[in-house]
């Protein structure tokens, strides 16, 4: 998802035994303009995020880390499990290159590794079965072999469909059965190593795949009818979801491994359950909840999925929320953010909807741009058929840093300077490219929506 995301942090099984609490973000660099590493930390530092987890170990992200503070958890993307599960040598030269070097020369304070990111998610099938754990053992002795395995920590973090229950209450919980024998042995070097269990929740998802979901048991609000489980009641699915976990944990013999919730948060767009109003109280009632003291993107299953987040593409706030970080009681923006001139491509005035090329246009347009706000309930869900096909044309021009030759759709397309913004529908002008890199590379282009978004991260 090419994001920054909110993320709970270090959580003891049991309430009583909570060993530490803060506000922590996820932040990716797959984006086609990512926004400059130093405005970032700025953001997060103004905001009073003292830890953030990576999902690669991006050079300038994390020189920009550097003195900054901030704990971080440095992210293995799952393309590179085979070649460092069948390598030792491999590990070692990645933790020399993106751990010890970054600490010793960088003063950058990393505290974990990520071996992968929800590789035994059922939408994988089966690809990162066979390599994740040989990964992590390499992982785990480079880091031991680098003098680093105290301080540095290695995870795996995991989608919640790794676990299920058999009744379908927390009490049943257990291990997937066609990944338990996978699943044991990585949670039992996670355990002799004191590392934590990573798991990443979203009540949405449950939203957006099952129509009959009832909506306000993914909110804190205490609106749900609880679900009773012997005498435990849950009004909420993040509660009952983390229980889970546990009884899938203590079954297996592992009822004192420390818990990572590592990503949470809300989509704002691209479903029509995914709106700022649902996202502005799914996380400040969960950020209530954390300041209560109670213990709470690789396969695209929707469009809402480039639109978690509680920051816009640019660094700027999409709603009022109050992490509890600062005393400004709200999101501070990101500063120094520089936009590309103001206009647009469009649809011409006089352009046809029979015309012959439109279809393809658009079509095109979308695939290498993002059309994710179109469609019903959305943001854009209101425009007419002119208006839908100058979004992607614009989209299209935008991320292309608005080159002429971006708004060339045959006797489609022209050039404005007049916002064509209709209501909710903002037609987003692209922040200026960063051109960063230790080696002076042009960032990749992987027709995402650009910048990065931030959601809930918390360590309970």
């Amino acid at each position: 998802m090419g994001l920054v995301s909110l993320f709970l942090g270090l959580v003891s099984l049991f309430s009583s035994l909570t060993v530490g609490s803060g506000i922590g973000a996820n932040w990716g660099t797959q984006a086609t303009h990512p926004l400059n590493p130093n405005i970032v930390v700025r953001l997060l530092r103004e905001n009073g995020i003292q830890k953030v987890k990576l999902f690669d170990a991006d050079y300038d992200t994390l020189r920009a880390l550097g003195k900054s503070g901030i704990e971080v958890m440095v992210g293995i993307p799952n393309d590179m499990l085979a070649p460092l599960a069948a390598k030792m040598k491999n590990a070692e030269e990645w933790v020399s290159k993106n751990v010890s070097k970054h600490i010793t020369t960088d003063n950058v304070n990393i505290r974990y590794v990520a071996v992968g990111n929800e590789p035994f998610l059922q939408t994988y099938n089966g690809t990162f079965l066979s390599t994740t754990l040989p990964a992590l053992q390499n992982i785990q002795s480079a880091l031991i072999k680098a003098g680093l395995s105290n301080q540095v920590k290695v995870t795996v973090p995991m989608n919640a469909d790794v676990y299920e229950s058999a009744n379908s209450l927390p009490s049943g919980g257990d291990f997937r059965q066609d990944i338990h024998d996978y699943m044991i042995p990585i949670v039992k070097l996670l355990s002799e190593y004191g590392s934590p269990f990573t798991v990443n929740i979203y009540p949405f998802i449950s939203l957006y795949i099952d129509s009959n979901f009832p909506a306000e048991y993914a909110f804190f609000d205490g609106n749900a009818s609880p679900v009773n489980d012997g005498g435990t009641y849950y009004y909420n699915m993040l509660d009952a979801n983390l229980d889970t976990l546990v009884h899938t944990l203590q079954k297996n013999g592992f009822g004192n491994m420390p818990i990572i919730i590592g990503e949470i948060g809300w989509p704002t767009d691209g479903d029509r359950n995914a709106n700022v109003e649902y996202a502005r109280r799914f996380n400040q009632g969960f950020m209530s909840r954390i300041a209560g003291g109670k213990d709470a993107k690789s396969v695209d299953p929707g469009n809402f999925e480039r639109h978690w987040g509680i920051f816009t593409y640019d660094g700027q706030p999409k709603y009022l929320l109050n992490l509890g970080t600062t005393n400004a009681g709200q999101l501070i923006p990101a500063k120094g953010i520089q936009y590309q001139e103001n206009k647009w491509c469009v649809m011409r005035p006089n352009a046809r909807l029979d015309d012959p090329n439109v279809a393809a246009s658009v079509s095109y347009a979308c695939s290498l741009a993002d059309c994710t706000k179109l469609g019903y309930g959305t943001s854009c869900g209101e425009l007419d058929w002119k208006g839908n096909i100058s979004y992607a044309f614009n989209s299209y021009f935008q991320i292309h840093d608005q080159q002429d030759e971006a708004c060339k759709f045959p006797n489609l397309s022209t050039i404005v300077k007049t916002n064509p913004s209709q209501g909710t529908c903002k037609f987003d002008i692209m922040i200026q490219p960063y051109y960063g890199g230790a080696d002076g590379r042009l960032p990749t282009q992987l027709g995402l929506v650009a910048g990065f978004a931030l959601l809930l991260l918390t360590f309970l």
